[in-house]
């Protein structure tokens, strides 16, 4: 048996958290090992969890998914989907290579689409 996709779910809203918690129950070959409220769980939790995969929100109060990632870097960087209600910050979060970009509300088949592609990515980085 292959090892589970260990990952990450970062938001500060709650209801965001669970949806995404509720898609992933699905998913046999997915283990969530963290769900974070802010940036500073967040950099913790990668730090020490060391996810492959990272479910992102951008904008959270004093530290942002893009100061996640840039403090995470040289600790242990897993692939990141950001997860946001704002088009504007897309192309910033493809130029720290963003696996993908999902904007809220994202129905089902364009997250498990996501979810695919983590697994293509994750595959190819064996």
């Amino acid at each position: 048996m292959k090892e589970k996709i260990r990952v990450i779910i970062v938001d500060d809203e709650e209801n965001a958290i669970s949806i995404i918690q509720l898609l992933l129950e699905s998913c046999d070959d997915i283990q969530t090992v963290a769900t974070c409220k802010n940036g500073y769980e967040a950099i913790d939790a990668i730090i020490n969890q060391k996810p492959d995969l990272v479910f992102l929100d951008i904008q959270m109060p004093e530290v942002n998914g893009f100061d996640v990632v840039r403090r995470t870097r040289h600790a242990h960087q897993p692939h990141f989907i950001f997860t946001t209600a704002y088009d504007e910050y897309a192309v910033q979060a493809f130029e720290i290579h963003a696996l993908d970009y999902l904007l809220k509300p994202f129905d089902d088949d364009r997250f498990y689409q996501s979810l695919e592609r983590a697994r293509t990515q994750l595959t190819d980085d064996q």
